[in-house]
């Protein structure tokens, strides 16, 4: 038989059968027993390589971004509020001013200047169809800083979101692009790294194209959590186990979990870690077998960043914003769209028996293959009559949009804000304080994650009239400082804004200025090379800031972490006599204003 008959009988048989079968059916039509084993390596051969090929990605393209041994302090796909890690974060060697290189030729398609989230950024596009991004820059290479800085003056502003032309700004592999630093909404110098893909921005798994790293470190399993579950999935109680390790891999002391329940769900916390650091990172992948079948799994490959958020469905969010605790819930909530999952069985929910316990097993991976495993057995306790705990006075399904009006107070919930169905108390507190302008509306509860912002309105009692632009809808977490809603708008006398958190809700005033308070800056600067000042707001936010010399705009980078304003002398100033006005505005309108002579 010809070689191209049998490779299309192979592709043929593959669409139809399992590999088990093609292997039989090919040795019926060979009829032989050596050509029986040369053809069960050719089929296992071309199916291996297909999904070899299908899962891989360039090993030898790209070079590491830093010119030292890489250390992580962050890894791809990493819980993080409110979303997965995209990207990994590389330690530093010195500290701030590390070189950062690019990993491959290509050319700047994007740079951006902000002063949270990545900070300074850029993005390089390479041949490939591949994109790299460096962000928390210290600064950037001097062709690029002065491309940046051209735009920020002609922009009058500090934040820029710049798309220079294809190959305006080109770089070879090797080429230094920035220095390493913290700018942005980094608290540590690092380099956050990320490689995606150029046409549908995917971002995808750096240690997946052959990044070298020491790691020969197994992740680390801590804790379990076991949730009894209605059939509709809703949570009767939930219980957590701290896990062991023992010579033969991870357990759960006792051996056998016996859980009052008909079925339940789990949650495991598990953290990678690499040789000679100390950072707890994420995992890459976790596999969960049901007496030898698997049920549930997950491989940290890509993300897509409109799926982001899914992370307050795949995490316990409740344990992220109560203890600070990340598990990584092993069943699905039905609105969680999460493309990560490869095998889904029964939503990943456990039905237990009686008289018979189920082996469950946890294989956990980092991207390097190490692993660990957790196994233990579970099975069905006596099941007590409950009702869920919690009281509630309105069912809102995850599948509809969801408005409630009540009178003084309405809340608009859209179509795909829960991540199941919503049992939401709601209650009214009357009592009143000098510093609120409505009761207090209770509307459930902080733990419950809203995966998209839903408009809140609520018409305020003895707002005087000249105070109606300086009115705010607050959310009073209890113990907590109150915090101000965003989007405020008017719709005849009812107030509304926007948000993503379920709470206490009020309307308050916002009548005080932001705060200015010089860092640096002197009667003479001829030996200074840069101004600073720290700006603060109480309760909106600082909504926006301008900066003049002798009424010329003056660029001031802007570090919101740090609430610094920072103007570097670059030769724009001449020397003499000058004139500063800063002025500061808040998002209810409140302007400060600090005025300063000096002469450089």
């Amino acid at each position: 038989m010809e070689l191209n008959l049998i490779l299309n009988l192979i592709l043929s048989l593959k669409l139809l059968l399992s590999l088990k079968l093609r292997i039989y059916y090919l040795c019926r039509l060979m009829n032989h027993r050596i050509q029986y084993i040369a053809f069960a390596l050719l089929v296992l051969g071309i199916t291996a390589f297909t999904f070899t090929q299908q899962h891989t990605y360039p090993q030898d393209y790209f070079r590491s971004p830093v010119d030292y041994a890489m250390k992580l302090s962050g890894t791809f796909g990493e819980l993080r509020p409110n979303h997965f890690h995209a990207g990994i974060d590389i330690k530093p060697l010195k500290g701030v001013g590390d070189n950062i290189y690019a990993v491959a030729d290509g050319y700047v398609s994007r740079v951006k200047a902000l002063p949270n989230s990545y900070g300074n950024v850029v993005y390089i596009d390479h041949p490939n169809g591949y994109t790299s991004v460096y962000a928390h820059l210290y600064k950037y290479n001097d062709t690029i800083a002065k491309y940046v800085k051209k735009r920020q003056y002609e922009k009058q502003q500090f934040r820029v979101d710049l798309y220079p032309a294809a190959g305006e700004i080109a770089f070879k592999k090797g080429d230094l692009i920035g220095y390493m630093g913290t700018s942005g909404r980094s608290f540590g110098t690092h380099l956050h790294f990320e490689i995606r893909n150029t046409k549908t921005e995917k971002a995808i798994n750096p240690l997946l194209f052959g990044l070298k790293l020491a790691d020969d470190v197994a992740p680390r399993i801590t804790q379990l959590k076991v949730y009894s579950l209605t059939p509709e999935l809703r949570e009767l109680e939930s219980k957590k186990f701290d896990i062991k390790k023992g010579k033969y891999g991870y357990y759960v002391g006792g051996d056998t979990l016996r859980v009052g329940a008909w079925r339940v769900g789990l949650a495991l916390k598990a953290f990678d870690f690499m040789n000679n650091v100390s950072n707890w990172n994420g995992i890459y992948s976790m596999e969960m077998y049901v007496d030898d079948s698997l049920h549930y799994s997950f491989q940290m490959n890509e993300i897509s960043f409109d799926e982001t958020r899914y992370i307050n469905a795949h995490c316990d969010y409740g344990e992220r914003v109560t203890n600070r605790s990340y598990f990584n819930r092993c069943y699905r909530l039905p609105g969680n769209r999460l493309s990560v999952y490869d095998n889904m069985v029964d939503e990943g929910v456990i039905e237990l028996e009686k008289n018979r316990a189920k082996k469950i097993e946890y294989i956990v991976k980092d991207s390097y293959e190490n692993t660990s495993k957790l196994r233990f057995y579970i099975r069905r306790a006596e099941v007590k009559p409950q009702d869920v705990q919690q009281s509630y006075n309105y069912l809102l399904p995850y599948t509809e949009r969801n408005l409630i009006q009540n009178g003084d107070f309405e809340v608009d919930f859209p179509k795909g804000t829960f991540y199941e169905d919503l049992y939401l108390n709601y209650q009214v507190s009357y009592e009143k304080s000098d510093d609120t302008y409505s009761p207090i509306y209770h509307l459930g509860d902080r733990i419950i994650p809203m995966h998209r912002y839903f408009t809140v309105g609520i018409r305020p009692v003895d707002l005087p009239e000249h105070l109606r632009d300086k009115a705010v809808i607050a959310s009073c977490p209890e113990g907590l400082d109150e915090e101000c809603l965003s989007g405020h708008r008017w719709e005849g006398d009812m107030l509304k804004a926007t948000t993503r958190e379920l709470g206490n809700l009020t309307v308050m005033l916002d009548t005080i200025a932001p705060s200015i308070k010089v860092s640096k800056i002197a009667n003479t600067m001829k030996k200074n090379y840069r101004m600073i000042f720290n700006i603060t707001d109480d309760f909106s936010g600082i909504k926006s800031y301008r900066a003049t010399v002798d009424d010329e705009w003056i660029l001031m980078e802007y570090d919101e972490k740090n609430d610094q304003l920072t103007h570097r002398f670059d030769g724009r100033i001449p020397k003499g006599k000058h004139r500063l006005v800063l002025t500061v505005e808040d998002a209810r309108g409140n302007v400060a204003t600090y005025k300063k002579s000096f002469g450089n």
